[in-house]
C-alpha cells in the first residue's frame, strides 16, 4: 500500500512537471502566489544544451504609490533556484537600459550554487501595462538626410509629446512609471518572496536602480556588485567626457603604431561624404551607430578601422553605419519605458540641451544630441530631487567598471559616488568597455569576482589577466563588409544569369540535334 502511494506521487510529479503545473513554494511567506514551471538557460548554455528549472509567478502592485486611488498592475517574477540545498541571500538581478526586459538575464551556474537567482520585470515594459512608442521609432530615424538637423529635432519632440499624451489618454498614470517605482517593485517582490535581505547584481541602467533600493531599503541589501556604473545625472553623455574617451583611445593607438585615432575621427566627422556610390551618408545616424560601438572594446576596433579607412578615400564603412541605424536604433528600446526612466531620473527642466552639439568636438554626443534636446514634451513627474542627487550609503558596495566604457566612464563612478559610499570599493579592470566585456572577455575571472563578493564579500580579482586592446579587426571589417553586401548580389546575379543563358544555349543545342 505504501509502495502504491509513493508510485501515485511520483507520477502525478512526473505529471506536474510535464505538462507545467502550478506549486507553491513552502520557503516564502506568501502562500497566495502561485507559481508555473518555466526554465532558463545558462551563462554557457548551447542551443542544444536542456534548459535549468525555474518558477514563474506574477505580483500585483499600485500603478502609482502615490496616487491612492491607483489602479493596479501586474509584474512577472522569476525564480532561479540555488542548487543548494540550504542557500544564502538571493540574488535580484537588474538589467540595463532602459527599455529594455529585464526578465532575459542567463545566471552562470557558480551564482546558483548557492544563491537563489530573482528577476523582477520592469514596470512599463515587463508588465501587464507596456510603455510602446511607435511615433517616437519612427521620429528617431530622422527627416531630410539629417538625423541631428532642427527638422528631425523638432519631429522628435513632437513624437514625444504625442506619445506621452496618447498613453495618458489611454489610461496610462506615467507618473507611476518612475526609477523609484521600479525600486519600490523590487522590495514588494522581496516582501512577496519571503526573503529577509537580498544581494543586488546590477548593470548599467539597473545599477541605478541598485542606489535607489539601497538607499530606500539599506536594511534588506546585504551586498550590491554593480557592473557598469550609472550615477545621478548621467544618463546625459556629454561631449566633453566623449573626446577625453577617444583621447585615450588614441594614445593605445599610437602604441599600436596607428594615425591619431582622435584626430583622424575629428577630420572625418568635419567633412563627411555625402555619399559612397549611390548611397547617402547621414552624418548624425553615422555618429550614433558609431558611438553606440564604442561601448566595447570589440565594436570599437571596427570603428577605428572605418574612419581610418574614411580618411584614405574610403567611406564605405560609414555608409554602412549610416545605413544600418535604421535598423538598430529605433527598435532597440521600447521608447516609452526609455523615456519614462531617464525623464524621471535626469531631466533637467533648467538645462539647455541645445550646448550638447558642440561643433568643435571631436564627434560630439550623438545620441545624447537626439534625445535630450527633445525630451521636455514628455509629460510627466520627475522623482523627489534627493533621489536625483548622490546620497551617502553605508551598504556593502563593490563598482566594477572598464577603463574605455563609453556609456558609463569609470570616472563617473570613481569621483560622483564611490566618496558616497562608506564601504564601497571599486575595481577599474583596464582596455575594458561596458558590460558585455566584463562578462565576455574574461568570463572566468568575471565569475570568480562575483562569486567570491556574493559568497564570503571577498573582491578577488586574482584571474584577470592583462589584456591590451587589441585593433586588429581580422577579415570582416566595416568596408569589406560593405563592398561584400552590394556586390556579392551583383556578382551573383551576373553568375546566374551567365549561367542562365549558358544553360538555354546546350537546351537549344540539344533540341537542334534530336
Amino acid at each position: 500500500m505504501k509502495q502504491s502511494i509513493l508510485g501515485m506521487l511520483s507520477m502525478i510529479t512526473f505529471l506536474g512537471a510535464l505538462f507545467g503545473a502550478q506549486t507553491t513554494f513552502a520557503n516564502t511567506d506568501n502562500d497566495n502566489l502561485v507559481w508555473e514551471e518555466c526554465s532558463t538557460k545558462l551563462v554557457g548554455d548551447s542551443f542544444w544544451t536542456p534548459k535549468t528549472a525555474a518558477y514563474c509567478t506574477t505580483i500585483t502592485v499600485p500603478e502609482n504609490r502615490n496616487n491612492p486611488a491607483s489602479r493596479e498592475i501586474t509584474l512577472p517574477v522569476k525564480r532561479i533556484p540555488a542548487t543548494s540545498d540550504n542557500p544564502a541571500e538571493p540574488i535580484f538581478h537588474l538589467t540595463g537600459g532602459p527599455g529594455m526586459s529585464n526578465m532575459g538575464f542567463r545566471p552562470t551556474a557558480e551564482m546558483l550554487e548557492n544563491h537563489d537567482v530573482i528577476l523582477v520585470g520592469y514596470r512599463g515594459i515587463d508588465g501587464s501595462v507596456y510603455l510602446d512608442c511607435p511615433e517616437v521609432a519612427e521620429a528617431s530615424k530622422g527627416v531630410d538626410n539629417d538625423l541631428l538637423g532642427e527638422a528631425s529635432l523638432a519631429n522628435m519632440q513632437a513624437a514625444i509629446g504625442n506619445c506621452s499624451q496618447r498613453l495618458r489618454d489611454e489610461g496610462v498614470d506615467l507618473d507611476g512609471y518612475s526609477v523609484l517605482e521600479v525600486a519600490d517593485d523590487l522590495e514588494a517582490a522581496r516582501e512577496a518572496l519571503g526573503y529577509d535581505r537580498i544581494h543586488l547584481l546590477s548593470q548599467s541602467y539597473g545599477t541605478r536602480i541598485a542606489q535607489l533600493y539601497a538607499l530606500r531599503y539599506p536594511k534588506r541589501v546585504t551586498r550590491s556588485a554593480m557592473i557598469g556604473v550609472n550615477p545621478p545625472g548621467r544618463f546625459v553623455w556629454e561631449p566633453e567626457v566623449i573626446d577625453a574617451q577617444l583621447i585615450h583611445y588614441a594614445t593605445l593607438g599610437q602604441e599600436a603604431s596607428l594615425p591619431d585615432l582622435a584626430e583622424t575621427i575629428r577630420q572625418v566627422n568635419a567633412d563627411m561624404p555625402e555619399k559612397w556610390l549611390f548611397f547617402s551618408i547621414n552624418p548624425g545616424k553615422t555618429k550614433s551607430v558609431a558611438f553606440a560601438m564604442l561601448f566595447n572594446r570589440n565594436s570599437a576596433a571596427l570603428v577605428f578601422d572605418a574612419y581610418l579607412a574614411a580618411a584614405n578615400g574610403d567611406p564605405s564603412g560609414l555608409a554602412l553605419m549610416s545605413i544600418a541605424y535604421d535598423f538598430i536604433i529605433p527598435g532597440m528600446v521600447v521608447w516609452g519605458e526609455f523615456l519614462a526612466k531617464a525623464f524621471s531620473a535626469d531631466f533637467d527642466p533648467n538645462r539647455d540641451y541645445a550646448e550638447l552639439h558642440a561643433p568643435d568636438s571631436i564627434m560630439g554626443a550623438p545620441i545624447a544630441e537626439l534625445i535630450w534636446p527633445t525630451a521636455s514634451d514628455w509629460n510627466m513627474e520627475r522623482i523627489p530631487a534627493e533621489y536625483r542627487t548622490v546620497q551617502p550609503s553605508a551598504v556593502d558596495t563593490l563598482l566594477i567598471s572598464g577603463n574605455v566604457d563609453f556609456s558609463t566612464p569609470a570616472e563617473h563612478a570613481t569621483n560622483d559616488l564611490l566618496p558616497a559610499l562608506e564601504n564601497g570599493q571599486q575595481i577599474i579592470l583596464t582596455d575594458m568597455g561596458h558590460t558585455a566585456d566584463y562578462w565576455t572577455q574574461q568570463p572566468e575571472a568575471a565569475t570568480k569576482l562575483l562569486q567570491g563578493y556574493f559568497d564570503e564579500g571577498v573582491v578577488d580579482r586574482t584571474l584577470f589577466e592583462p589584456m591590451p586592446m587589441d585593433f586588429n579587426t581580422g577579415f570582416f571589417t566595416f568596408p569589406r563588409l560593405a563592398k561584400l553586401l552590394i556586390f556579392s548580389p551583383l556578382v551573383l546575379l551576373v553568375i546566374l544569369v551567365w549561367g542562365g543563358r549558358a544553360l538555354s544555349k546546350r537546351w537549344a543545342q540539344r533540341r537542334a540535334a534530336s
